[in-house]
């Protein structure tokens, strides 16, 4: 994927070079680049149609492999009971059900849900006197790419939480009218780390958020 973006940037640099814009995004250029290629009122040369024609092409090699190794993490994941039910968790797709079950385990290697949080990063920092409790960011200790999975898919929940009424979806609106986007992306993130770990040690299903 990350070759994948690498090629649509480059292609979009080339064409704005040749005074061609494209938005952002890979379906843009997916959607765009073979109009223009088709163009022949465009200021594109010959060679530089060849060359683009070459590098759509590799767009398309990489698109399908991309898809061949999705299908192969999706198969990977279904053949582990455990990564199965981790499925059931908002915010968790294959990649990171695969990777979090073979990571947790049974979960003996930490007392409490925290604890796990806490080693992958996701605990907030504290400054505290007295009676007085300040929560920092947090730590960004440990597994640096678990925690980067569970936030980006933490972030695709919340972006779409808008649209929904369900207890999980009220629940992440009131915060984010409090707290903002970010900071509960990363509550979520932390939430379902614990939720994840409870069901591995106590091998219990998903419970859904009810209230």
């Amino acid at each position: 994927m990350a070759e994948r973006t690498g090629l649509v940037n480059q292609i979009r640099g080339f064409l704005s070079e040749r005074g061609i814009t494209l938005p952002q995004g890979v379906n843009q250029v997916r959607r765009h680049l073979p109009l223009i290629l088709e163009d022949a009122e465009n200021t594109l040369s010959a060679l530089s149609r060849e060359l683009f024609a070459e590098q759509y092409e590799q767009l398309k090699l990489l698109d399908d492999d991309i898809k061949l190794q999705d299908s192969r993490i999706h198969r990977l994941c279904q053949q582990n009971t455990l990564s199965r039910r981790f499925l059931d968790v908002p915010g968790i797709g294959p990649l990171t059900a695969t990777i979090m079950a073979s990571e947790i385990g049974e979960g003996k290697g930490y007392a409490k849900s925290r604890d796990y949080a806490a080693s992958l990063g996701l605990v907030p920092r504290q400054h505290s006197s007295g009676d007085k409790q300040v929560l920092l960011g947090i730590s960004k200790r440990g597994n640096s790419y678990l925690r980067t999975l569970l936030i980006h898919g933490a972030r695709a929940v919340v972006k779409c939480c808008s649209r929904k009424s369900d207890p999980l979806s009220r629940w992440l609106q009131a915060l984010v009218e409090r707290r903002g986007f970010n900071k509960v992306a990363v509550a979520l993130a932390n939430k379902n780390s614990r939720t994840l770990w409870a069901m591995a040690s106590q091998g219990r299903a998903y419970e859904a958020v009810t209230a």
